[in-house]
């Protein structure tokens, strides 16, 4: 079961959340990035409701590796505004369905 719901999650983040790249919106089920955010979230998620604080810290520890790691940014760095809002709202859906 919880693998399903990590998939369900790891779905939702994909479909939703990019990063900007030189104005590129890359979907991270594109950057292959959504079911490794999935499985730190669902910890953090399962064990009450998650604040922004919490979401800001977690984003800022992922590394994501550009040029072929001549240069290395936190997915903090590389979501804009609107899409760390479909991130949190994405979230919420799933809490509430939890």
């Amino acid at each position: 079961m919880t693998a399903e719901l990590i998939e369900q999650l790891a779905a939702t983040i994909g479909e939703n959340v990019y990063i900007d790249v030189a104005k590129w919106h890359l979907y991270l089920r594109d950057t292959k990035m959504h079911t490794a955010l999935a499985e730190k979230l669902y910890p953090l998620l399962s064990a009450g409701k998650l604040t922004s604080n919490q979401l800001d810290d977690l984003l800022k520890n992922i590394p994501v590796s550009l040029g072929g790691g001549k240069v290395e940014l936190s997915l903090a760095e590389l979501l804009p505004s609107q899409s760390e809002a479909n991130l949190m709202e994405a979230i919420e859906e799933f809490q509430r369905n939890l």
